[in-house]
């Protein structure tokens, strides 16, 4: 996946995606995608710029800055300025530090018929708006989520591919509780406000928030699906970070489950996996560093 830079003119006369109603009434839906950020300047730009390169647009792109200290508010302002007929809304969430009040406050502005959630380092593909909406055709999906390439990591199609084939395996495998992936996910605008009371305000920021979402999507019985099609990219850039940061991060996954006594086992593989690729990954980049230097003697 390469970053764009360039894009036809935006074009915000044109709607969302038509879908049948089981009684036949065409309707059509519309998608708003939300996207946290905390000093995120190198990266909301290109990620605001994929979100606007859509087979189908989006019905809103709403950014929520979390108190950034850097020039993440000014970048975004500049591309509201490049693209004035775009629907680029920023938003200011200065009450709390911290992903979930963050993201709730984004979700709770939306008002799409489905609320798309990715990250701020977050590229996606063209028809990720197009692919969103197809996963919500059917009116009894609540909550969809797909896979992620990491656009600057090594072997990328190798990595798109097995990202694909492991989430595919784990939806099949759980049982009573399926997994939503904060990078790339999108929940219904009803269901969101069947469960934003329920989910966790996870103050002392322990959990995963989009997991903990999952589980009260979960346990309120609504529909989710694994969307293939529905695909982003991200930045390995976790990658870089040190073993005791990424030991912090991996348990988070055990945090969230435990505290709400999920047991199922095969939500723990994400987590088995991050750890067993990591030392691979670090060596690589560390070995990408190394060639670099030597080159630019």
């Amino acid at each position: 996946m390469q970053v764009l830079r360039q894009f036809p003119h935006y074009d915000s006369t044109r709607g969302g995606l038509k879908s049948e109603r089981p009684a036949g009434r065409t309707v059509v839906k519309t998608l708003s995608i939300v996207i946290p950020a905390y000093n995120e300047e190198d990266t909301i730009g290109p990620c605001l710029e994929s979100c606007l390169a859509q087979t189908v647009p989006a019905h809103e792109i709403i950014v929520v800055n979390n108190k950034s200290t850097d020039a993440t508010e000014s970048v975004v302002k500049e591309i509201q300025a490049q693209y004035p007929s775009a629907p680029i809304v920023l938003l200011q969430q200065s009450t709390a530090q911290g992903i979930t009040p963050t993201r709730n406050a984004g979700f709770n502005a939306a008002t799409g018929d489905v609320i798309g959630r990715i990250d701020s380092d977050s590229i996606i593909e063209p028809n990720w708006v197009e692919e969103t909406l197809k996963a919500f055709a059917d009116p009894t999906v609540a909550a969809a989520t797909g896979p992620v390439v990491y656009y600057d990591m090594p072997l990328r199609r190798f990595g798109k591919i097995a990202d694909n084939t492991l989430r595919k395996a784990m939806w099949k495998l759980a049982r009573d509780y399926k997994f939503l992936f904060g990078s790339n996910m999108a929940i219904s605008r009803s269901a969101w406000l069947a469960v934003r009371d329920e989910t966790c305000a996870d103050e002392e920021d322990l959990m995963h928030e989009d997991l903990d979402l999952a589980v009260h999507v979960n346990a309120a019985g609504l529909k989710m699906v694994y969307a293939p099609k529905m695909l982003a990219g991200m930045s390995g850039r976790r990658m870089n970070d040190s073993p005791a940061d990424i030991a912090s991060y991996v348990g988070r996954f055990d945090r969230t489950y435990n505290h709400h006594g999920v047991r199922d086992r095969i939500l723990r593989v994400p987590a088995a996996f991050f750890l067993a690729i990591y030392p691979i990954v670090k060596t690589m980049h560390w070995g990408k560093r190394i060639s670099q230097k030597i080159t630019n003697r």
